[in-house]
Protein backbone atom coordinates (compact mmCIF):
# COMPACT_ATOMS: atom_id res chain seq x y z
CA UNK A 1 0.00 0.00 0.00
CA UNK A 2 2.97 2.39 0.87
CA UNK A 3 4.89 1.72 -2.42
CA UNK A 4 1.77 2.40 -4.29
CA UNK A 5 1.11 5.90 -2.55
CA UNK A 6 4.51 6.33 -3.08
CA UNK A 7 4.04 5.66 -7.12
CA UNK A 8 1.17 7.66 -7.02
CA UNK A 9 2.94 10.24 -5.08
CA UNK A 10 6.05 10.05 -7.59
CA UNK A 11 4.08 10.11 -11.26
CA UNK A 12 1.94 13.15 -9.98
CA UNK A 13 5.34 15.03 -9.34
CA UNK A 14 6.63 14.42 -12.12
CA UNK A 15 3.48 15.59 -13.70
CA UNK A 16 3.96 18.85 -12.63
CA UNK A 17 7.52 18.83 -12.70
CA UNK A 18 6.84 18.65 -16.16
CA UNK A 19 4.10 21.48 -17.01
CA UNK A 20 6.48 23.84 -15.08
CA UNK A 21 10.35 23.23 -16.09
CA UNK A 22 10.35 24.90 -18.44
CA UNK A 23 7.66 27.87 -17.60
CA UNK A 24 8.15 31.15 -16.51
CA UNK A 25 5.20 31.92 -15.33
CA UNK A 26 5.49 28.76 -13.18
CA UNK A 27 2.51 28.75 -10.82
CA UNK A 28 0.84 31.52 -12.36
CA UNK A 29 -0.26 28.95 -15.24
CA UNK A 30 -2.32 27.03 -12.36
CA UNK A 31 -5.14 30.10 -11.89
CA UNK A 32 -4.70 32.36 -15.59
CA UNK A 33 -7.01 30.38 -17.25
CA UNK A 34 -9.82 30.45 -14.54
CA UNK A 35 -9.06 34.01 -13.56
CA UNK A 36 -9.23 34.97 -17.55
CA UNK A 37 -12.27 32.91 -18.34
CA UNK A 38 -14.13 34.99 -15.17
CA UNK A 39 -12.81 38.37 -16.16
CA UNK A 40 -14.39 37.91 -19.52
CA UNK A 41 -17.65 36.46 -18.48
CA UNK A 42 -17.73 39.32 -15.41
CA UNK A 43 -17.07 41.42 -18.03
CA UNK A 44 -20.07 40.05 -20.28
CA UNK A 45 -22.60 39.35 -18.47
CA UNK A 46 -22.32 42.98 -16.08
CA UNK A 47 -20.83 45.16 -18.74
CA UNK A 48 -22.90 44.55 -21.53
CA UNK A 49 -25.73 41.83 -20.64
CA UNK A 50 -26.54 43.29 -17.74
CA UNK A 51 -27.16 39.97 -16.26
CA UNK A 52 -30.15 38.54 -14.26
CA UNK A 53 -28.54 35.23 -13.23
CA UNK A 54 -26.00 34.52 -10.72
CA UNK A 55 -25.53 36.02 -7.27
CA UNK A 56 -23.64 39.06 -6.01
CA UNK A 57 -20.22 40.14 -6.28
CA UNK A 58 -20.68 38.01 -9.36
CA UNK A 59 -16.99 37.47 -9.79
CA UNK A 60 -16.65 35.43 -6.98
CA UNK A 61 -19.95 33.23 -7.97
CA UNK A 62 -18.03 32.57 -11.21
CA UNK A 63 -14.28 31.71 -9.84
CA UNK A 64 -16.76 29.32 -6.83
CA UNK A 65 -17.34 27.34 -9.79
CA UNK A 66 -14.88 27.81 -12.48
CA UNK A 67 -11.81 26.92 -10.76
CA UNK A 68 -13.74 23.72 -10.00
CA UNK A 69 -14.73 23.25 -13.51
CA UNK A 70 -11.16 23.70 -14.79
CA UNK A 71 -9.87 20.78 -12.51
CA UNK A 72 -12.94 18.46 -14.07
CA UNK A 73 -12.52 19.76 -17.24
CA UNK A 74 -8.32 19.17 -17.12
CA UNK A 75 -8.89 15.54 -15.71
CA UNK A 76 -11.40 14.60 -18.54
CA UNK A 77 -9.29 15.49 -21.13
CA UNK A 78 -6.10 13.50 -19.47
CA UNK A 79 -7.78 10.59 -19.04
CA UNK A 80 -8.36 10.62 -23.08
CA UNK A 81 -4.61 9.45 -23.04
CA UNK A 82 -3.77 8.38 -19.72
CA UNK A 83 -2.41 5.09 -20.90
CA UNK A 84 -1.12 6.47 -24.07
CA UNK A 85 1.12 8.75 -23.36
CA UNK A 86 3.20 5.84 -21.09
CA UNK A 87 2.47 3.39 -22.43
CA UNK A 88 6.10 0.98 -21.80
CA UNK A 89 6.05 1.94 -18.22
CA UNK A 90 2.38 1.19 -18.01
CA UNK A 91 3.03 -2.33 -19.91
CA UNK A 92 6.84 -3.22 -18.30
CA UNK A 93 5.89 -1.92 -14.43
CA UNK A 94 3.79 -3.62 -11.26
CA UNK A 95 2.55 -0.75 -10.42
CA UNK A 96 -1.62 -0.85 -10.23
CA UNK A 97 -2.87 0.41 -13.54
CA UNK A 98 -5.49 2.58 -11.50
CA UNK A 99 -2.46 5.00 -10.36
CA UNK A 100 -2.19 5.76 -13.72
CA UNK A 101 -5.51 7.64 -13.15
CA UNK A 102 -5.18 8.45 -9.88
CA UNK A 103 -2.05 10.47 -10.71
CA UNK A 104 -3.77 13.01 -13.11
CA UNK A 105 -6.78 13.92 -10.18
CA UNK A 106 -3.94 14.03 -8.11
CA UNK A 107 -1.67 16.81 -9.85
CA UNK A 108 -4.66 18.63 -11.43
CA UNK A 109 -6.39 18.82 -7.96
CA UNK A 110 -3.04 20.07 -6.33
CA UNK A 111 -3.19 23.27 -9.33
CA UNK A 112 -6.73 23.45 -8.28
CA UNK A 113 -5.52 24.21 -4.76
CA UNK A 114 -3.09 26.27 -5.61
CA UNK A 115 -5.11 28.83 -7.64
CA UNK A 116 -7.76 28.36 -4.24
CA UNK A 117 -6.12 31.69 -2.74
CA UNK A 118 -7.18 33.40 -5.90
CA UNK A 119 -11.13 32.88 -4.98
CA UNK A 120 -9.77 34.01 -1.18
CA UNK A 121 -8.55 37.52 -2.24
CA UNK A 122 -11.70 38.39 -4.85
CA UNK A 123 -13.91 37.04 -1.39
CA UNK A 124 -11.87 39.97 0.60
CA UNK A 125 -11.46 42.17 -2.09
CA UNK A 126 -15.01 42.65 -3.18
CA UNK A 127 -16.49 41.93 0.51
CA UNK A 128 -18.18 38.91 0.08
CA UNK A 129 -19.83 37.37 3.01
CA UNK A 130 -18.23 33.89 4.31
CA UNK A 131 -20.88 31.51 5.96
CA UNK A 132 -21.44 28.46 7.47
CA UNK A 133 -21.47 26.86 4.18
CA UNK A 134 -17.72 26.90 3.96
CA UNK A 135 -17.49 23.75 5.76
CA UNK A 136 -18.68 22.15 2.79
CA UNK A 137 -15.95 23.20 0.71
CA UNK A 138 -13.78 20.08 1.67
CA UNK A 139 -16.66 17.84 1.15
CA UNK A 140 -17.20 19.23 -2.39
CA UNK A 141 -13.10 18.45 -3.00
CA UNK A 142 -13.72 14.96 -1.46
CA UNK A 143 -16.74 14.22 -3.56
CA UNK A 144 -15.56 15.86 -6.69
CA UNK A 145 -12.33 13.62 -6.71
CA UNK A 146 -14.35 10.64 -6.10
CA UNK A 147 -16.40 11.63 -9.43
CA UNK A 148 -13.15 11.74 -11.07
CA UNK A 149 -11.76 8.65 -9.80
CA UNK A 150 -15.29 6.77 -11.09
CA UNK A 151 -15.44 8.80 -14.47
CA UNK A 152 -11.35 8.10 -14.99
CA UNK A 153 -12.04 4.41 -14.75
CA UNK A 154 -14.56 3.83 -17.18
CA UNK A 155 -12.51 6.78 -19.74
CA UNK A 156 -9.32 5.99 -19.71
CA UNK A 157 -9.61 2.24 -20.97
CA UNK A 158 -12.42 3.36 -23.04
CA UNK A 159 -9.78 5.61 -24.97
CA UNK A 160 -7.35 2.96 -25.55
CA UNK A 161 -9.65 0.57 -27.56
CA UNK A 162 -11.72 3.21 -29.07
CA UNK A 163 -9.74 5.92 -31.09
CA UNK A 164 -12.90 8.35 -32.19
CA UNK A 165 -13.63 8.70 -27.67
CA UNK A 166 -11.54 11.34 -27.35
CA UNK A 167 -13.07 13.73 -30.15
CA UNK A 168 -16.12 13.17 -28.55
CA UNK A 169 -15.03 13.66 -25.04
CA UNK A 170 -14.44 17.34 -26.13
CA UNK A 171 -17.68 17.68 -27.64
CA UNK A 172 -19.41 16.58 -24.52
CA UNK A 173 -16.97 18.83 -22.43
CA UNK A 174 -18.03 21.48 -24.44
CA UNK A 175 -22.13 20.99 -24.08
CA UNK A 176 -21.52 20.18 -20.55
CA UNK A 177 -19.94 23.65 -19.30
CA UNK A 178 -22.76 25.40 -20.52
CA UNK A 179 -25.25 22.57 -19.07
CA UNK A 180 -23.49 22.96 -16.03
CA UNK A 181 -24.15 26.05 -13.85
CA UNK A 182 -21.55 27.99 -14.15
CA UNK A 183 -22.07 31.55 -15.18
CA UNK A 184 -25.67 31.09 -13.82
CA UNK A 185 -27.19 29.03 -11.42
CA UNK A 186 -29.53 26.19 -10.87
CA UNK A 187 -31.81 28.64 -9.73
CA UNK A 188 -31.77 30.38 -13.05
CA UNK A 189 -33.13 27.33 -14.97
CA UNK A 190 -36.80 27.39 -16.70
CA UNK A 191 -39.40 25.43 -15.13
CA UNK A 192 -39.06 23.17 -18.33
CA UNK A 193 -35.31 22.50 -17.03
CA UNK A 194 -35.43 21.86 -13.68
CA UNK A 195 -34.66 18.21 -13.87
CA UNK A 196 -30.92 18.77 -15.20
CA UNK A 197 -29.23 19.76 -12.07
CA UNK A 198 -30.59 16.02 -10.95
CA UNK A 199 -29.14 14.52 -13.95
CA UNK A 200 -25.68 16.39 -13.80
CA UNK A 201 -23.23 15.33 -11.08
CA UNK A 202 -21.25 18.14 -10.75
CA UNK A 203 -24.19 20.48 -10.03
CA UNK A 204 -24.54 19.56 -6.78
CA UNK A 205 -20.81 19.52 -6.01
CA UNK A 206 -20.49 23.48 -7.52
CA UNK A 207 -23.53 24.08 -5.06
CA UNK A 208 -21.66 22.97 -2.16
CA UNK A 209 -18.77 25.41 -3.09
CA UNK A 210 -20.93 27.82 -3.39
CA UNK A 211 -22.03 28.12 -0.26
CA UNK A 212 -19.69 29.05 1.11
CA UNK A 213 -19.89 32.30 0.10
CA UNK A 214 -23.61 32.14 -1.17
CA UNK A 215 -26.31 30.21 1.07
CA UNK A 216 -29.34 30.47 -0.92
CA UNK A 217 -27.27 28.56 -3.84
CA UNK A 218 -27.30 25.30 -1.43
CA UNK A 219 -29.35 22.66 -3.19
CA UNK A 220 -30.12 19.92 -1.00
CA UNK A 221 -31.91 17.30 -4.10
CA UNK A 222 -29.08 18.26 -6.37
CA UNK A 223 -26.27 17.35 -3.73
CA UNK A 224 -28.75 14.04 -2.81
CA UNK A 225 -28.45 13.24 -6.94
CA UNK A 226 -24.64 14.13 -7.47
CA UNK A 227 -23.85 11.90 -4.40
CA UNK A 228 -26.02 9.28 -5.63
CA UNK A 229 -24.35 9.56 -9.18
CA UNK A 230 -20.69 9.47 -7.66
CA UNK A 231 -21.06 6.57 -6.08
CA UNK A 232 -22.90 4.81 -9.49
CA UNK A 233 -20.01 6.26 -10.95
CA UNK A 234 -17.42 4.49 -9.07
CA UNK A 235 -19.23 1.13 -9.01
CA UNK A 236 -19.50 1.50 -12.68
CA UNK A 237 -15.93 2.37 -12.89
CA UNK A 238 -14.40 -0.26 -10.55
CA UNK A 239 -15.90 -3.00 -12.53
CA UNK A 240 -15.53 -2.11 -16.58
CA UNK A 241 -11.78 -0.98 -15.49
CA UNK A 242 -11.76 -4.73 -14.17
CA UNK A 243 -13.34 -5.96 -17.45
CA UNK A 244 -11.13 -4.48 -19.60
CA UNK A 245 -7.71 -3.56 -18.03
CA UNK A 246 -6.26 -6.92 -19.97
CA UNK A 247 -7.43 -5.66 -23.28
CA UNK A 248 -6.00 -2.36 -22.89
CA UNK A 249 -2.84 -3.72 -21.94
CA UNK A 250 -2.79 -5.55 -24.95
CA UNK A 251 -3.92 -2.97 -27.18
CA UNK A 252 -0.90 -0.75 -25.63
Amino acid sequence: MRRNLHSLWVLSARDLRVRYATSWLGYLWSVLDPLVMSLIYWFVFTEIFHRSVGSDPYIVFLIAALLPWVWFNACISDFTHAFQRDAKLVRSTSIPRVIWVGRIILSKGIEFLLAVPVLVLFVVFSGAEVTWGVLWFPVAIILQTALLAGLGLILAPLCVLFDDLERTTRLVLRALFYATPIIYSANDLPAGFSWLPLVNPLDGIFSMYRAAFFPEQWNTASVIASVVWTVVLIVAGVLVFRRLERSVLKEL
